[in-house]
């Protein structure tokens, strides 16, 4: 089978969803069917399209199965979403006319949200490419940036959450995370006259070879004076949907414990999301560090072996 692809990040950046689709695309290619992947150039870690892409507004590459077009992403601040929603159009758009002129035919278009548009932007390329859509959903959206108090102008949610149900309900099958998102969906599509959307619960997974438990007494607690140490993690995102505020009002209740250590173990935070910890919770005492570090997919994790 041929499967055309549209998704903002894959690897090497790092992320997440970039991730995701990655092991998923590793999957399909590994059952003999047949990738063309439309992408963005890796720039999830700055911000910025990474320095050893830079120089083109387009690569491609071909990997076995898998043809990767890679188009510039026109990064701009997280923290605001006027020129975010501009530069995911940008990518969108581009991205959008490299699918509809891929040289064969699919047999199927997946697309991968965020950004929301993206699923617009695949239901266009399948009905024109004769193809059904399959639209993937990791964050429903506008309901975050709603939830979290960045969009607030009722005309830009109402078209947001327009463009969403239009996406819904189009599409031949949509995919989500969880039983509350499948509800979520669900509750939008409403009574539909023509076949109804399917909406499949697919939730994201671990890899049990590559991820398992090991010694704690390993190099990362020593380099990080962690040993003898009863270690809380955070490992994941800083950003305003996190509720990073939660486990720092713990480390300030738990800051007399000498034998306790609260480790964030993130990549650096961006935008609003990336005031300093002082800044956040300015009474948390020395039982709170912050390690910045963006792990390579596939390679060894010893924070995971480091808490207890």
């Amino acid at each position: 089978m041929r499967v055309l692809v549209l998704c903002p990040h894959y690897a090497p950046d790092v992320a997440p969803t970039g991730t995701v689709m990655t092991a998923i695309a590793d999957q399909l290619i590994a059952q003999g069917h047949e990738l063309h992947i439309v992408t963005s150039l890796p720039w999830y870690r700055l911000h910025d399209v990474e320095p050893e892409w830079r120089g083109r507004p387009w690569r491609t590459e071909r990997h076995g199965r898998s043809h990767i077009t890679r188009v510039h992403p026109f990064p701009t601040d997280k923290s605001n979403l006027r020129a975010r929603a501009l530069g995911f159009a940008g990518f969108i758009g581009v991205s959008s006319l490299v699918a509809l002129f891929s040289r064969r035919r699919p047999d199927v278009v997946f697309a991968m949200s965020p950004p929301l548009p993206i699923g617009v932007a695949g239901l266009v390329v399948a009905r024109l490419r004769r193809a059904p859509f399959v639209f993937n959903i990791q964050d429903v959206f506008p309901d975050v940036a709603v939830e979290l108090g960045l969009l607030t102008d009722r005309r830009v949610i109402r078209a947001a959450s327009a463009l969403e149900r239009f996406a819904y309900r189009h599409a031949d099958a949509v995919t989500v995370l969880s039983d509350d998102l499948r509800d979520n969906v669900t509750a939008k599509l409403g009574r539909q006259r023509r076949r109804p959307t399917r909406v499949e619960v697919i939730p994201n997974f671990v890899d049990t070879v590559a991820i398992l438990p090991a010694s704690k007494d390993n190099d990362y607690r020593r380099e990080h004076g962690l040993i003898g140490k009863q270690v809380v993690m955070y490992a994941g995102n800083v950003g305003l949907s996190q509720s990073i505020g939660l486990l720092l009002e713990a480390a300030r209740v738990l800051q007399d414990r000498a034998d306790v250590v609260f480790v964030i173990n993130a990549g650096e935070p961006h935008g609003r999301a990336s005031k300093p910890r002082r800044q956040i919770c300015p009474t948390c005492g020395s039982s709170t560090t912050n390690r910045s570090s963006d792990f390579p997919r596939c390679s060894p994790r010893p924070t995971s072996t480091s808490c207890h």
